[in-house]
Formats: structure tokens, sequence, C-alpha cells
């Protein structure tokens, strides 16, 4: 039988070319305004300097603007994607540039050649510029941050300096990164075999973005800082006491402390839930036998209930877990809190609580990646290094554009993907009348985001 078509009044019956300048990113303007709002050019400047050597061609903070605008869009992560947007007009338009101030993929690579990994430092230093701008504007009393390494598969690429076979058995990048609040505020890029407590990073970059917080923004502030067993280590946990900040961690589940735990009282057990999940948990001090330095942690031995709703839960679904504090034992790292809240922080439940929250730490991982992609295009361990650096300022960015333009039109969970399809992938026209650009908007979208008012909200951000 054959089969009809679908009844339409609204049949094409052919196509035509328009001369009318149109493009499929619309809501590209918004983002456009918001960077220019917000400062980022200047702050790049500031840190980074001129690293144009020629003045000839497209200044320097246009083509930052390309490269954040090209990540947001998020189409391709081929550099060769730049010389297609230097043809499409309407592109062009909305990024507020003539086609001549695009940038070609030749240009781009060029750009990139002429970082040194030196440069890094200075890429680091505009995050944490970015982190003090938003703790200024939150006012946070407590500050719980996290600190976790990120595999980069590059398994498929090319031959690249620097990628290498990482923990989870293929070959890329694994650079250390800080988070607080799905924000990744300093990072390290790093080669693939470099394992998470590698060298003194961990140290140094604690110690830096500390000194950070108590100078850019308040002396006066708590900080907690949660950690897995990859980062469980003497010279980390003496480091963090002796900057007077609270630390969980997670550490690891050696002979001795299986032995002591086996010779508790089963009446000293005690039971945790966080409404979905039950664990039983231990309490005693703990250091391990191998440290050179005296002190004793707070130390947590939890296991998951063996019956759940009269369900058994089999063995491999109910891992014993070790965690470490010096929460209650640091006086200085509580001193900024109230006698209420020291109580609460220091409580087995809140420390047991924090310490699983640090899955939820780990998304802006995802996040990162659905936003950026994880295979760097260049040979070159510096180049690719300038690039990680852009895409996490960019990602910075986009976290904050989030909260400051389209907080009413989306959920602040969403990742890039769903803000991509709802308020960037729709079609607008730019035209020109009385010596005004004027973009035009469809009316349903108009209505639908309330568009008017998020143009008003990217173009009056607090600046950095």
């Amino acid at each position: 039988m054959q089969k009809k078509e679908p009844k339409s009044s609204r049949k094409i019956d052919k196509i035509e070319e328009t001369s009318e300048t149109l493009t499929g990113r619309g809501g590209m303007a918004l983002y456009v305004k918001y960077l220019n709002k917000v400062g980022v050019y200047s702050l790049l400047w500031a840190f980074l300097g001129v690293i144009k050597k020629n003045k000839k061609g497209i200044e320097q903070s246009n083509i930052f603007k390309q490269i954040f605008c090209c990540l947001y869009d998020g189409t391709s992560r081929h550099i060769s994607y730049f010389d297609e947007l230097k043809n499409d007009e309407g592109y062009a338009s909305v990024l507020e540039n003539s086609k001549e101030e695009m940038a070609s993929t030749d240009q781009i690579k060029r750009f990139f050649k002429l970082f040194a990994c030196t440069k890094s430092y200075l890429f680091r230093k505009t995050l944490r510029k970015m982190f003090i701008w938003r703790l200024k504007l939150e006012q946070p009393a407590l500050i719980e941050m996290t600190i976790d390494t990120m595999v980069m598969d590059n398994d498929e690429a090319e031959k690249r300096h620097g990628v290498q076979p990482t923990y989870k058995k293929e070959k890329g990048f694994q650079p250390l990164q800080m988070i607080l609040n799905g924000k990744i505020v300093d990072a390290e890029f790093r080669s693939g075999s470099k394992h998470s407590n590698y060298g003194n990073s961990v140290v140094k970059m604690v110690t830096e973005v500390v000194k950070e917080i108590r100078k850019g923004y308040r002396k006066e502030v708590t900080i907690i800082l949660r950690l897995d067993s990859g980062f469980f280590d003497q010279k980390n946990l003496k480091a963090f006491d002796e900057l007077g900040i609270g630390f969980i961690c997670t550490g690891k589940i050696y002979d001795d402390i299986k032995n002591h735990v086996s010779s508790l009282p089963a009446r000293d057990w005690e039971k945790y839930s966080n409404g979905r999940q039950k664990w039983e948990y231990i309490e005693f001090n703990y250091k391990c036998a191998s440290w050179d330095w005296r002190q004793y942690y707070r130390t947590f031995y939890t296991r998951r209930v063996t019956e759940e709703s009269g369900q058994k839960v089999f063995k491999f679904a109910r891992p014993d877990n070790v965690v470490l504090t010096n929460l209650g034992l640091n006086d200085k790292a509580l001193i900024n809190c109230s006698a209420a809240e020291a109580r609460r922080l220091t409580t087995a439940k809140s420390i047991i609580k924090s310490n699983h929250m640090r899955g939820a730490d780990e998304l802006p991982h995802r996040g990162l990646k659905d936003f950026g992609f994880e295979t760097l295009p260049f040979k070159r361990f510096s180049s690719n290094s300038a690039l990680y650096y852009c895409m996490l300022i960019s990602f910075f960015l986009f976290e904050t554009y989030k909260e400051d333009v389209l907080s009413e039109v989306i959920p602040m969970e969403s990742y890039a993907t769903t803000v991509r399809r709802k308020v960037l992938d729709f079609a607008c026209k730019v035209t020109t009348t009385g010596g005004e650009i004027i973009l035009k908007v469809p009316k349903a979208i108009m209505e639908n985001l309330e568009f008017r008012t998020l143009w008003e909200r990217s173009q009056n951000p607090i600046p950095i």
C-alpha cells in the first residue's frame, strides 16, 4: 500500500538564496554583551599583558572573545572550525564583528603558539581573581572546597607532548583542579602520568588559594577542604593544619585500622542516615605508624548497614570507608565560626555528610567536558595548556552567566548542552536602520525567554 503524505497547507516548493543577515546563534548576542560588560578582557590584559608581538591584524581581546564564544557555541572542537565561522556573516554580526575582524584558523594557531608554559601561572591568576569576584558577591561565611584530578582522554589523538598513560588505563592529560560551588577556581595543567599527589602541587595550590582568599576576600572566613584518598599524605594534612584550615579527607584502610576497629565493642557503633541510605560509624584517633609527625586526627570508620527495608545489601554494595579530619582538634580552623556553627561542623554526622558530598563536588568535571572537550588539538604542550586555561576561564564565565543572566529561565545545574539548545540556538535577523544595528528575534523567543529582560541583565552585571 502506498503511504500517504501528511496533509499540509504550507508545503515548501522550492529554495532560494537570501542576502539578508541571518544567524542560527541568536542567543550569542547575550553572551557577547555579558563578556563585554563583566570586564574579563581588561583582566586578561592586566595579567597576560601583550601576547601578540605584531600590532597588525586582529586585536588580542577580540581573539579571546572569539575563542570564548566558539567554546560556548560548542559546535566543533576542531580549530579548523574558525575558517567556517569567518565566512559566516550572521555569526560575525552577533559577535559585533565585521568579516575582516573574524579570526581564521591560521591566526588562532599562531596565537596559541605564542604562549610559553610560564604563561600558565598568569592564566591561573586570572582564574583566582574571578574566584574572589564571586566570593565578594556571594559573601559566604564558610567556604567548602574540594581538590581532585580530572582525566582528559586523548588516547586516540595523534602523538602529543604530555599525553601519557593515566590511572584510567588510557592516555591523556590529568590536570589538578580546585572546585567551589560548581566552578573550577584554580588548576594546574599536567601530563597524564602525574597522579593526584604528585610532587608538591597540592600543598602549593592550597596555600596560594587560601592566601588569596584571606587577602582578596576576607581574613576572618572559615575554610574547609574535602579530599579523596589520593591526597591522603602526611605532608598535605600537616600543611593544611599549619594554614589554619579544616580538612575532611578520605583515608586508606590499612591493616592496623582494620585490627583496631575489629577490637572495638559493638555498643560503641552509632548510626547515620541521609534519608535514603544508612551507615554505621565509630570514632577514634589515628595516625599512620610511618608518619614522623606526632599529630593524631579524628577518624571515622563507616560501613553500610547490612539490612535495608527488609533486603540484605551485598558486600560489594556496602564498602567500608575511613574519614580523617582536624575539625574539633585544630582551634584555628573554626576560630571565625560562631559557637553554634562550630559545634555543628564538628559533629560526626556533619563530617560524614560533608565527606559524602564529594560525589557532587566532582560534577564540574562532567560539566567542563560537556562545555568544552577532552581531546586537545595541538602537538605542543604549551599550546594545549593555553587552550585548556581558556576553556576553564570560559567555563567559569559560562557558570556566572547562568547565575547573573539566565537564572530565571533555566535551572542553575543545567549542563552546557541544555543551555545551548534553549537560549543559544535560535534564529534571528540582523538589520541596520537609521545608523543602528538591530537584532530581530522571533516573537515566540521574545515571550518565552523574556528576551528583553535577559538583554537588560546581560548588560548590567557587577564587573570583576
